[in-house]
């Protein structure tokens, strides 16, 4: 199977409406449109002025969970803080869907882990629109759709789960049970299965904008700084088509700068996201870009 990803050079409001109306799959219900409320300090987060439009035209609800790490969003009421001064709170309605609990999500056949555990509140959303910046990632490699839907809707407990390959879901002992690097990656996999089962795939859809493209993540308070330009904006309904996509743009990229991101996605194995994601039956690494510009 060949999925479309569609895609344009623009970055801008007008543009991310654009791309989402060529995915031809209208949102219904109560939308979650999963972002990364970014680690105060740092600024390569999707920011209000780009998003918002679109958000409020699907009447969405931001939706993310805590972190696992010591960064202020790991607690809730920090958390609350970040997602205020980064203008998500006034730009519409805002939920840390594990504030309150957690729920487990049953992985079928997967490589590492039984269970996904996700923020409780995700049960109350009827379809998710997943908006994710494409860029670097000091553990994942890089991080897009698959990274937003797995570590992204997991609970703090479960994002230890995902990182420890089903170890443990204690933060205070994830750094002393690191599994090995693909074991992690697969786990991650495994997430986005039991996700998309549990929602329904026709029930979302997925886009990446690949903009200041930093070889550390928004969850980074101090990423460094770019060194290669922005590239645009890809969506598809196939978040497997769409990882490959963006992988391989920086990989293409007519841009001497994209050396230390290459660096960054190839030293961790970052692909084997999306080769364990395909093993699932989450999508094809084959696609066709089709473009908007």
């Amino acid at each position: 199977m060949v999925s479309k990803v569609y895609f344009t050079k623009e970055i801008t409001p007008e543009s991310l409406n654009r791309v989402f109306d060529a995915l031809n799959a209208p949102l219904w219900g109560k939308v979650g449109v999963k972002i990364s409320s970014g680690e105060p300090g740092g600024h390569n987060y999707l920011h209000p002025e780009l998003i918002g439009s679109l958000v409020r035209r699907l009447k969405g609800t931001i939706i993310e969970c805590c972190t696992a790490y010591g960064g202020q969003r790991q607690d809730p009421k920090l958390h609350w803080k970040a997602i205020e001064e980064h203008g998500f709170k006034a730009m519409a309605p805002c939920d840390i869907m594990d504030e309150f609990g957690e729920m487990d999500l049953p992985v079928e056949n997967g490589f590492h882990l039984k269970k996904d555990i996700v923020g409780a509140h995700f049960a109350d959303y009827d379809s998710v629109l997943v908006l994710s910046h494409f860029k670097g990632h000091a553990m994942g490699g890089f991080g897009g759709a698959l990274k937003n839907i797995s570590i992204g809707i997991a609970s703090t407990r479960g994002k230890v789960n995902i990182h420890s390959a089903g170890k443990i879901t204690d933060p205070d002992k994830l750094w002393d049970n690191l599994p090995p690097q693909d074991d992690f990656l697969e786990s991650m996999a495994d997430a986005c299965q039991a996700v998309i089962a549990y929602k329904g795939a026709r029930n979302m859809v997925y886009i990446n904008v690949a903009n200041r493209l930093s070889v550390d993540c928004d969850c980074d308070s101090h990423p460094a700084e770019p060194e290669m330009a922005d590239l645009g904006i890809f969506a598809s309904l196939d978040p497997v088509a769409l990882d490959q996509a963006c992988y391989d743009a920086v990989l293409n990229a007519r841009d001497p700068g994209k050396a230390a991101l290459i660096e960054r996605m190839n030293s961790r194995h970052g692909i084997h996201t999306v080769e364990a994601a395909a093993r699932h039956g989450l999508g094809s690494r084959e696609y066709e870009i089709c473009p908007l510009d």
